[in-house]
């Protein structure tokens, strides 16, 4: 996903740059392309949350059994990633928006 979000953050800078002037067609696809994006963000924001839950969870019945922190370890190392990716989202989702902006701007 990150190469994607990437790649089509680039097509649009260099269009944007180069002074594409955008088809009606052409902004309903970028629009398109953002509610997918958002959807992605949501379902990487609650999966976060569900893996953030479980690792409390798991640190809490560490307290009655240490096995319990192995699992609490490997849930929060998943947690460090998916938040790294999540704020990946985040920005670029928001970045997207800003170049949306100056997309319509230019018409």
């Amino acid at each position: 996903m990150k190469i994607y979000i990437k790649k089509f953050i680039r097509d649009l800078e260099i269009k944007i740059k180069n002074k594409h002037l955008f088809t009606k067609e052409e902004i309903t696809i970028i629009k398109d392309k953002i509610i997918y994006f958002q959807h992605e963000r949501l379902i990487h924001l609650l999966v976060t949350l569900f893996y953030a839950l479980f690792a409390l969870c798991f640190l809490a019945l560490s307290l009655l059994s240490p096995i319990f922190l192995i699992i609490f370890f490997i849930l929060l190392i998943f947690l460090i990633f998916y938040v790294k990716h999540y704020f990946f989202l985040e920005n670029a989702v928001q970045y997207i928006y800003t170049l949306y902006d100056k997309i319509l701007n230019c018409k």
